[in-house]
């Protein structure tokens, strides 16, 4: 990378040239956007107060105005939630990314993942992919020939488009392929980026389905003890704001779509023919990125039902169990309810009573209380009442 763009600007701030041809990285700010291309200035947000009048000064040569004080806030919020924002001059769209580990300072996957079996937090281990559901917020300042991007610090997003329209140049690729993969407008160049932010959500959603699947074995199984269900309240909490997340992402790229459609033809070029091929594919793109939002959205309802379908199921088989163990009992009441008559009424401190001067009368009384217990064991068998669903 080249050196800060002036003196006194952050090393973090880094100013791309793209060209309809290729891209180059600038040394300082230019006075001009070129003609077939725009600029790309990008920074770290916790230099933003270091770099703000230099970003005012490119917005207002590059851009043609100077960013409003509302929004230069917004740009350095990180807790701000996705939205976007408008100007006549300017587009504001806040985008939250995916955070890396170690970003957000509370990563659960971390010392629990080796715990022994019975130690507490095991439980909560099973389910420390849901603590991977934190995110960070992107800012993003779209005029007609600049774009300014504040990033969090570390983030790896535009060093990797960076790197990566490098390498096609490097590589040699023929012109008409080069100028499709690099972007054709600021916004074009924006969609690309959160594109892969989204993409990031879509597979956190492998991850999190097998994480709660196994849960749920677990907690279907009939031996399962010491079922960590405050784990399981997490998971479903960290969906809500998965949830939650998604619908201000889709709010923001709606609303930015809806502005794409009806800007007129001659702010993409001044071809009209040209014009309205970079439109449509913007419009393209940006439905694209919307349709893949939902479809973390929907992934992430149907994994809130999912838990709530296991919990359920899981206290329904333990009301079962213990419907079979009251069954059991009940049964063997049963049989020896009779057996108990019999012995109170031999019991019974009279004189004169049938058997008790008969010499075999003892015998006579335990066979048939021994019949009895037999006869009752026998149909309730065949009524099933013995018989166990466990």
């Amino acid at each position: 990378m080249a050196e800060a763009p002036d003196s006194g600007a952050p090393d973090s701030l880094k100013v791309i040239e793209f060209t309809a041809g290729s891209l180059r990285v600038a040394d300082r700010l230019p006075q001009a956007a070129p003609e077939d291309g725009f600029v790309w200035i990008y920074l770290e947000r916790d230099e933003l107060d270091l770099a703000l009048p230099l970003l005012q000064r490119a917005a207002q040569t590059l851009g043609g105005s100077q960013l409003l004080d509302l929004h230069t806030l917004d740009l350095g919020l990180d807790i701000h939630p996705s939205n976007y924002d408008y100007t006549s001059v300017y587009d504001l769209i806040v985008f939250r990314r995916l955070a890396l580990p170690g970003e957000s300072g509370d990563d659960l996957a971390g010392d629990r993942s080796e715990a022994p079996p019975g130690t507490p937090g095991q439980s909560q281990s099973r389910l420390a992919t849901f603590g991977r559901i934190r995110s960070q917020a992107v800012g993003f300042v779209i005029f007609d020939r600049l774009l300014i991007s504040v990033h969090p610090a570390g983030c790896p997003t535009a060093r990797g488009f960076v790197k990566r329209f490098l390498a096609d140049i490097q590589q040699g690729m023929d012109a008409a392929t080069a100028r499709s993969r690099r972007p054709t407008s600021p916004a074009d160049l924006v969609l690309r980026m959160i594109n892969g932010m989204v993409d990031s959500y879509l597979e956190l959603r492998r991850d999190l389905t097998a994480e709660l699947e196994r849960w749920q074995a677990h907690l279907l199984r009939n031996d399962a003890r010491n079922t960590d269900w405050n784990a399981l309240m997490h998971a479903r909490s960290q969906l809500h704001v998965l949830e939650d997340l998604c619908e201000e992402q889709l709010d923001a790229m709606q609303e930015w779509l809806d502005s794409l459609r009806e800007q007129p033809l001659e702010s993409f070029h001044s071809q009209p023919a040209q014009a309205q091929e970079q439109r449509d594919m913007l419009v393209a793109r940006a439905r694209d990125v919307v349709e893949h939002i939902e479809r973390v959205m929907q992934h992430a309802r149907r994994l809130q039902q999912s838990a709530e379908t296991v919990v359920q199921i899981h206290f329904s088989a333990q009301g079962n169990r213990t419907n079979d163990i009251m069954r059991v009992l009940t049964t063997l009441t049963a049989i020896f309810l009779p057996l108990n008559l019999i012995a109170g009424v031999f019991g019974m401190n009279f004189k004169e009573m049938p058997l008790l001067d008969w010499r075999i009368g003892f015998w006579v009384a335990t066979g048939t209380m021994a019949l009895i217990a037999l006869g009752l064991s026998l149909w309730f068998w065949r009524k099933r009442y013995l018989d166990s669903d466990r």
